[in-house]
């Protein structure tokens, strides 16, 4: 009988062991693949660097959390959340009524419109009327891209879509195209670089459509990841009340982004 009771019990401690090592495992914080200046981009030694870096290792010693950054092509992002090979998506994602019939979100963490930047040479704003005859391009997957089929493909002459934000600058550098939609943020910090400042400039902010553009940027979760949800959540909050968010943000920008 002792011999029986003791196999249980020792039955019962590898399950607990089993099951503490797995509550263990890091939580994989999902990050667009490619350079998302300043918001995330890896430095010369290959570490991940920018502002929601450090709000994701602030948002992860808040909540008592072990994180990891899994870089994730951007167009496979959603699936590689569904499928369990991501547990977070942190990659300044917009929440919109489309993307929560797939996934759920945290409470927005930083807000921006869309806006429009161009070649200098051509004299235009961010009004449809203006870019008539226009090349424009978009990264796929993202908002910009569903806000140019809607208001500006019927009267720009063409609408290319590329993988990354970093290529639409680039062909807007080179001149292959003429002007791009993107989120203001990224397009400013764009726009301080040598290559912006002598190709291209800030048009104006496209106006607001909230069933396309969405209510903010939240970090995307699974639907039936409730717990890690809140705990994103309770301490997001935290350190917006405790100044940490503001010290973050100072960092990188003159202004609070997250009521932009």
């Amino acid at each position: 009988m002792m011999k029986v009771f003791a196999a249980a019990l020792a039955a019962g401690l590898m399950l607990v062991a089993t099951a503490a090592t797995a509550s263990a495992d890091p939580v994989r914080f999902g990050f667009a693949a490619e350079p998302y200046p300043p918001f995330t981009s890896p430095d010369a030694s290959g570490k991940w660097v920018g502002w929601e870096v450090d709000l994701m290792d602030a948002v992860c010693k808040e909540a008592k959390l072990e994180c990891v950054i899994t870089p994730t092509a951007w167009d496979g992002i959603i699936p590689a959340l569904t499928s369990k090979k991501i547990d977070v998506i942190w990659a300044s994602m917009s929440i919109t009524a489309e993307r929560e019939k797939t996934i759920s979100f945290t409470n927005p963490y930083y807000k921006t419109p869309l806006a429009v930047i161009g070649v200098k040479s051509k004299k235009f704003d961010a009004s449809p009327d203006s870019l008539k005859g226009l090349a424009m391009g978009v990264q796929v997957s993202t908002t910009q891209a569903d806000y140019a089929e809607k208001y500006y493909k019927p009267v720009v002459s063409s609408v290319k879509a590329y993988q990354t934000q970093d290529e639409v600058n680039q062909d807007l550098v080179a001149g292959r195209i003429d002007v791009e939609i993107a989120d203001k943020l990224p397009l400013l910090d764009f726009l301080n670089t040598d290559a912006g400042k002598a190709c291209c400039e800030f048009k104006g902010d496209a106006a607001w459509d909230e069933a396309i553009i969405g209510r903010g940027t939240g970090g995307g979760v699974r639907k039936e990841d409730n717990e890690l949800r809140e705990k994103l959540n309770a301490a997001i909050k935290a350190l917006r009340d405790n100044g940490t968010y503001a010290a973050i943000t100072k960092k990188y920008f003159t202004f609070d982004i997250y009521g932009q």
